[in-house]
């Protein structure tokens, strides 16, 4: 059996104990619109019993420095953490299907051929749901229910 495809990311990560809630959305919205693959946030507890957040980023090797750009100017961080990850991949492809409430963009994730995922495109589900006057979840069950 062949080997899944690898490619090699970078993970950015900073623990933030004094940034609000409307920083941290507005934060991850500017790298996401920058290009970062993926940006979660973790409870933590810091030092002193403090809360916290860590600021998890996922991005090409090649955009650290655009994406660290983003999380100094735009959150209270010091110092990052960078650590270089090797991701294994399924191979994906983008099929258009017809659900009851119109055509509606699915990926699907393979190795050797085979689907081991399928997964409704968010935003071709919103719009076809707007369209239609129906809830975007409706659009997502129908498009999982095709064969």
């Amino acid at each position: 059996m062949p080997a899944y495809p690898t490619d090699t990311v970078a993970r950015l990560e900073t623990n933030l104990d004094d940034c609000t809630g409307e920083l941290l959305g507005a934060v991850t919205v500017r790298l996401l619109a920058a290009g970062a693959l993926d940006v979660w946030l973790t409870p933590i507890q810091m030092k002193k019993c403090r809360p916290g957040v860590m600021l998890s980023v996922l991005c090409d090797e090649n955009a650290v420095e655009p994406m660290a750009d983003i999380i100094f100017r735009d959150t209270t961080a010091f110092g990052l953490r960078v650590e270089k990850i090797m991701r294994l991949k399924l191979d994906r492809e983008f099929r258009q299907i017809a659900t009851p409430y119109g055509e509606v963009t699915i990926k699907l994730g393979l190795r050797d051929g085979r689907i081991l995922q399928r997964a409704p495109e968010f935003e071709s589900c919103r719009k076809v749901a707007e369209a239609a006057g129906v809830p975007i979840h409706e659009v997502f069950a129908a498009a999982l229910a095709v064969d």
